[in-house]
């Protein structure tokens, strides 16, 4: 067996060990050893930094890290190196960042000084920047990076105003199928406010070209959309620097950040490219050191798509969307859930079920577009119903009558013949719990919305089957493809005769 397969078996049947098994036994015996059985015995080390990381108490890692503190001074240079790779894994403190600036300044060995820049690049704050001014650019960038998100994380701003509009592009972008309604409600919030004009629709995209000052805020006041950007350039990678760079991208980054500003890159479809993001951040940073690459937690995202690259706010909770306090597994999308509302048009005096109401988006997106006098939702699942139920009162609406039932759809007897004005629902579809009779479901879907549906009530949901004609009763008002991640549906709508 070679050093590296034996440095590898050691190393996980040690991962198997608990924090006591390892304190208790594993790293006295270590200490105790000689020179050559602690080379042998180095995974040890590595071992220590994942198990401490993710179990054990917290003086457990105390102790752990004081003990990787004293093998940064251990006479063999590969101990060093897996005690100094080890020791951001445990939450490295400013005595662990001086001890690797002392190891840093006293080294002689190039090696070595590559793991400590990329140790201090994880854990490095103000110390290391006044202690080393010579930090390669890499590694200055990432120390500052790491500074401003815990001394100042700062945030997007909604409220402030993009004076100078000319040539701004905003991508607007969705699911595929539903640009249209995108379009129709950037529409009205242009007849409103007159700031902004559609320059194109296409697939999954609307394009908007601002025409007065504006705010970050009066965008997301439109909830049909899916995520928001800025067109900053057209992809060439050679270019990619100076794009960040430029000063219209910058006075997008002053006008709408608090803080210093912080980005990442993201090659959308195409996977992790570090090594191009490694040679973009430099050369970007090289051009405007105000501008931080930071792969963490950035306030902003730079997206290169095929033919764009895009400019997109990093805002978590969507301000839209942030009464989901709860969630459960194959919940609906709120900006389709805005889509479906809006589809389906208003009607005063609204008495709306959702058959399948999850966590309650379709539910809370039309009772936020007002003129609902009552509530209903069904499901199978307690724990969605709950979560329901929190997200209508997160969302303000726990004034809104509500009635929600622990019960098959098709049992549900809340509704009176004739009583409901909207059925809107995300049915499950059989991707992640099969369905044995999927067409019967939504057969018996279609039924039940006819019984329960006043005459003009609408029913609207997404259907991934090719359905004979709807029961009498039932009229089709519209069938459009809609991308629901990968797979095709129609979005339905259909009214009561």
């Amino acid at each position: 067996m070679s050093g590296a397969d034996a440095n590898k078996e050691l190393y996980n049947e040690l991962r198997k060990l608990t924090p006591d098994e390892l304190l208790r036994d594993e790293i006295p015996r270590f200490d105790r050893a000689s020179p050559r059985e602690r080379a042998q015995r180095v995974s040890l080390v590595r071992a220590a930094g994942v198990v401490f990381s993710e179990s054990g108490s917290k003086a457990q890692r105390e102790i752990v890290r004081a003990w990787l503190r004293d093998l940064l001074n251990d006479h063999d240079e590969k101990i060093r190196r897996y005690a100094m790779t080890a020791l951001p894994k445990l939450g490295a403190t400013a005595e662990d960042e001086r001890a690797l600036l002392t190891l840093m300044k006293s080294s002689s060995i190039e090696r070595e000084k590559k793991f400590l820049a990329e140790t201090l690049e994880k854990i490095g704050g103000v110390a290391t920047l006044e202690q080393l001014p010579a930090l390669a650019p890499r590694t200055e960038q990432k120390v500052k990076a790491a500074i401003a998100r815990t001394e100042q994380p700062g945030r997007i701003r909604l409220d402030h105003t993009l004076a100078q509009v000319s040539g701004v592009r905003i991508h607007l972008r969705g699911r595929d199928g539903l640009e249209m309604i995108v379009r129709s409600e950037v529409e009205e919030a242009i007849l409103r406010s007159g700031k902004f004009r559609i320059v194109s629709c296409t697939k999954g995209l609307v394009v908007l070209a601002p025409t007065a000052p504006f705010s970050l805020g009066e965008i997301y006041a439109l909830r049909c959309f899916g995520t928001l950007a800025f067109l900053i350039g057209r992809t060439d990678m050679a270019a990619l620097p100076a794009i960040i760079t430029a000063p219209d991208t910058r006075r997008i980054f002053d006008a709408f950040t608090e803080g210093t500003v912080r980005y990442r890159i993201e090659f959308v479809g195409k996977g992790h490219q570090r090594a191009a993001v490694q040679h973009i951040a430099e050369k970007a940073y090289a051009r405007c050191p105000a501008i931080l690459n930071d792969p963490r937690q950035a306030l902003w995202m730079i997206e290169v798509r095929t033919d764009t690259v895009e400019l997109r706010p990093r805002i978590s909770p969507d301000p839209r969307f942030a009464y989901r306090q709860q969630d459960v597994p194959a919940a609906s999308h709120p900006p389709l859930a805005a889509c479906m509302v809006r589809l389906a048009g208003p009607m005063n005096d609204e008495v709306v079920w959702d058959p399948f109401c999850g966590s309650g988006v379709e539910l809370v997106e039309r009772a936020i577009a007002g003129g609902v006098r009552a509530l209903h939702g069904t499901d199978l699942s307690a724990e969605a119903l709950d979560a329901a139920r929190r997200n209508l009162t997160a969302a303000g609406l726990d004034k809104v009558p509500a009635h929600f039932a622990c019960t098959d759809f098709r049992a549900y007897g809340g509704l009176r013949r004739g009583e409901a004005s909207l059925v809107i629902s995300n049915p499950p579809m059989g991707r992640r719990v099969p369905i044995p009779n999927m067409r019967g479901l939504f057969q018996d879907l279609l039924q039940k919305s006819t019984e329960v549906l006043r005459p003009g009530g609408r029913l609207i949901f997404p259907n991934p089957l090719k359905m004979d004609a709807p029961p009498r009763g039932l009229v089709l008002v519209s069938r459009q493809p809609v991308d629901m991640g990968g797979f095709e549906c129609k979005l339905e709508l259909y009214r009561r005769g």
